[in-house]
């Protein structure tokens, strides 16, 4: 892969076709996570993590057990089935190592279990037939986007704790007002050509 080619990926899988922002995928923890930067950059990291990982883990099981055997439908079940020991062993990394950080996120790190768009990732790279290198960087650069998405978001989400807005917009609906904003302005970047 050359660096234009590089350059030209990264953009698009960050920025133009973003999980979140323009693609819908990984909302739950993006809206449960995002009340501070702190716990936003946890919850992107940790997901970041898992996506790699289970880019890596999925592309050896699809390559060397699913397709040889002619096993394809058993696709998604295995795919969940890597994520989930693989958000197993995140959850028990950080009760141990990170606490606080465990306990701030809550509910939603089990749920990245059933994140959307760690299974889309897994399953995108097997319908693409990429190689191990490209499974592994596309991973990584989906996993950025999603970082990028939820920090951007929770900054956004404590500057709105000291903004006045009317009643009826206090909270969440302020929230997912600002949710929508942002993800106009990621689809700005969909008509870029790369």
């Amino acid at each position: 892969m050359t660096l234009s080619q590089f350059f030209a990926l990264s953009l698009t899988v960050i920025l133009a076709e973003n999980y979140i922002f323009v693609k819908y995928l990984g909302i739950c923890p993006f809206i449960g996570a995002s009340q501070k930067i702190s716990t936003a950059c946890g919850m992107g990291t940790a997901v970041t993590f898992v996506i790699v990982m289970s880019s890596a883990a999925t592309y050896g099981i699809d390559q060397y057990l699913l397709r040889p055997f002619g096993l394809d439908y058993l696709r998604t079940v295995a795919f969940v089935l890597v994520i989930a020991g693989l958000v197993q062993f995140v959850e028990m990394f950080l009760q141990r190592v990170l606490p606080g950080l465990h306990t701030a996120l809550g509910i939603y790190l089990p749920l990245i279990t059933t994140n959307c768009a760690v299974l889309a990732v897994a399953i995108i790279i097997s319908d693409n037939s990429m190689t191990f290198g490209d499974a592994v960087l596309y991973g990584l650069l989906a996993g950025v986007g999603f970082f990028l998405a939820i920090v951007l978001f929770a900054g956004v989400r404590e500057r709105l704790e000291y903004a006045e807005c009317p009643k009826c917009f206090e909270g969440f609906p302020i929230a997912l007002v600002s949710a929508a904003l942002l993800a106009m302005s990621f689809m700005g970047f969909s008509g870029m050509r790369i």
